[in-house]
């Protein structure tokens, strides 16, 4: 039995924040004991933590180590690593650049194995110039750089940032997991109305303009669907700027208007892709994207760019679902004339929608849990 930290800034909405929470389950159903350590504190939390989980938080910093700002970053590795050496654990998991960087840093010279966990294609998203070096310096020194596509890993590999490497999909759970809070469909839709569904925290990420746009392209052709954005007020006072942001690319009197709603985060999505009959993927990136993971094993006909990285591991065009190529010089108009396609083609979206439903067995957390332990069994079984 190891003791195992697994490292992540917060367990706000987002894909990473739920597979930190899987991961820890994962080691805990198999007889280990993990610590799931997080700087955010519990209040700022949207997915539940197990009781039997055992969680802790950072100490929350002095105000006059705030003021500091980044000259006060080395008491702040000092503070973490004396946070590790309290807990001695056996393995640490990193998830996310930041919180990986400062746990190598916080850990060197204590012969702890670090395994470093990305969760987006990284040249997508590049960190600020000093978090830039400071991977440089510590990523080559993780025990495993644990990966979601072959993409990721040879980005890494050619940037010379990992030794080792080691691709893990993303899991599935059937059914979805329900929690608060609840926004059912039947509030924001009329029974004759089609949804045309699409989910995110990050707008900018998930293309969000680009798909407000195309819909509104098609919107006049197909007037009994409604889109609906699902997920943008995981911090409200940013969200109504996002969704404002979104419509303000619309002429004012421009019809679709009325017809793109934002629920706002909803712990209930199941219930959403139940009642969708279109899922839509508009990132410009990703990592492995979660909601069309279980868009598609909710059998939903799904539409999706062949964005870095992860929606080719999970689509076969014209198979199982539909993926666009990800012309940058015209993705709004690529993507309207996608969604103008399958609003009108019923019968292609039930049969995309019925074959999509075997990722449940290929993307199960049985097989996903089992290959994440034995990746991991060098440290685990010292």
């Amino acid at each position: 039995m190891s003791r195992v930290l697994v490292y992540i800034d917060s367990l706000k909405a987002g894909g990473a924040e739920r597979v930190a929470l899987q991961f820890a389950s994962w080691l805990q159903e198999a007889g280990h004991q993990p610590l799931l350590l997080t700087r955010r504190p519990a209040r700022d939390d949207f997915y539940p933590v197990p009781a039997a989980l055992e969680r802790q938080v950072e100490p929350a910093e002095p105000r006059w180590l705030r003021r500091l700002g980044w000259a006060g970053f080395p008491l702040r590795l000092l503070r973490l690593r004396r946070l590790v050496q309290q807990q001695r654990p056996d393995l640490v998991l990193a998830l996310t650049t930041l919180p990986a960087v400062k746990m190598l840093l916080a850990t060197a010279g204590l012969g702890l194995p670090v395994v470093v966990s990305e969760r987006n294609y990284p040249p997508a998203k590049p960190p600020a110039l000093p978090w830039r070096w400071l991977r440089r310096l510590t990523y080559p020194r993780a025990a495993l750089h644990l990966v979601q596509t072959e993409q990721i890993a040879c980005w890494l590999e050619q940037q010379r940032l990992a030794r080792r490497t080691s691709v893990l999909a993303n899991a599935v759970s059937w059914p979805l997991p329900a929690f608060a809070p609840q926004l059912l469909p039947a509030d924001w839709l009329e029974p004759q109305q089609r949804l045309l569904l699409a989910v995110g925290t990050k707008a900018y990420q998930k293309g969000f303009d680009w798909l407000v746009q195309a819909f509104a392209a098609v919107a006049e052709r197909h007037p009994e669907w409604r889109l609906v954005l699902l997920g943008l007020t995981s911090e409200p006072y940013r969200a109504a700027d996002q969704c404002a942001a979104l419509l303000a690319g619309l002429p004012p009197l421009h019809p679709a208007r009325s017809r793109i709603l934002f629920p706002g985060r909803a712990g209930n999505v199941a219930d959403w892709y139940g009642r969708a009959e279109l899922f839509v993927l508009s990132s410009r990136y990703e990592g492995f994207p979660n909601v069309l993971l279980e868009a598609m094993a909710s059998a939903v006909a799904c539409l999706a760019f062949d964005c870095p990285t992860g929606p080719s591991d999970l689509i076969a065009n014209g198979e199982n679902g539909c993926l666009l190529p990800l012309d940058p010089s015209d993705p709004v108009g690529d993507l309207a004339a996608g969604l103008d396609r399958l609003m009108a083609e019923p019968h292609t979206r039930a049969r995309l929608g019925h074959a999509a439903q075997a990722v449940r067995e290929r993307f199960s957390p049985s097989r996903q849990r089992q290959r994440f332990l034995a990746l991991l069994d060098p440290w685990l079984s010292r």
